[in-house]
């Protein structure tokens, strides 16, 4: 996953060997349950998020996975994002069928630009009894004191940090930056997915289908609505 400030997750790697393993410590019983916060501008909404959001639920002991859809992404300003409106019905028809997937309009319901420290305290406050766990890449961890806010971020919400090609996160050097963080994070072992979302757009306007690296309902959506062409 990739991020700037916004909460994207538009950009996976897969590697079938899955040889460098991190590990998660969640063998004690949590003492409250668990939430997932996945946030992104998902345009489209492809496997590879509903892969790692699966992934994610089991091992850390999820409840459920919030997806969040940013409605104006701080760090797209001036690109083309499509329709909020167009993302949110993707989203929906890609998560039909799993009672742990849910979706927030915390971000499309308020105006922006969106960070993920606001986004978080809203969540916070509106899931009280819950701890919160936003699901993000390692490449994305080592931009953290990039990000607004980053000291509130970690207040907010453990950073469940899923591994990335190429990525190395170095916790010494970003503790001695943000005081607090190591106790903040934990390791998430997930599949690399080479799927992009800028990728799956630019092969819709050449043409081409896009078939199984989007739910089939997403795609009936793409195709009906003319996205992207």
């Amino acid at each position: 996953m990739t991020y700037t400030d916004d909460h994207t997750a538009d950009h996976m790697d897969y590697d079938d060997s899955l040889t460098d393993h991190y590990e998660v410590d969640i063998f004690q019983e949590p003492e409250l349950p668990r939430l997932g916060v996945f946030g992104g501008t998902f345009d489209p909404p492809h496997v590879g998020h509903l892969i790692l959001a699966q992934v994610a639920l089991n091992a850390l002991g999820l409840e459920r996975v919030l997806f969040v859809p940013a409605a104006q992404p701080p760090h797209k300003q001036g690109q083309n994002v499509t329709a909020p409106l167009h993302r949110f019905a993707m989203l929906q028809r890609a998560i039909a069928g799993n009672p742990h997937f849910e979706i927030s309009r915390v971000d499309m319901d308020r105006q922006g630009p969106h960070y993920t420290s606001d986004m978080l305290s809203i969540l916070r406050a509106q899931h009280r009894g819950y701890d919160l766990f936003f699901l993000m890449g390692a490449d994305s961890l080592s931009d953290l004191m990039t990000w607004r806010a980053p000291e509130w971020i970690i207040a907010q919400a453990t950073l469940a940090v899923m591994r990335r090609p190429g990525a190395s996160v170095n916790l010494d050097v970003l503790e001695a930056r943000l005081p607090g963080v190591r106790e903040r994070v934990v390791l998430v072992d997930a599949p690399l997915i080479e799927i992009a979302a800028s990728a799956l757009r630019q092969t819709i306007r050449n043409g081409h289908s896009i078939r199984y690296q989007v739910p089939d309902a997403v795609l009936e959506y793409i195709t009906q609505q003319r996205l992207y062409s």
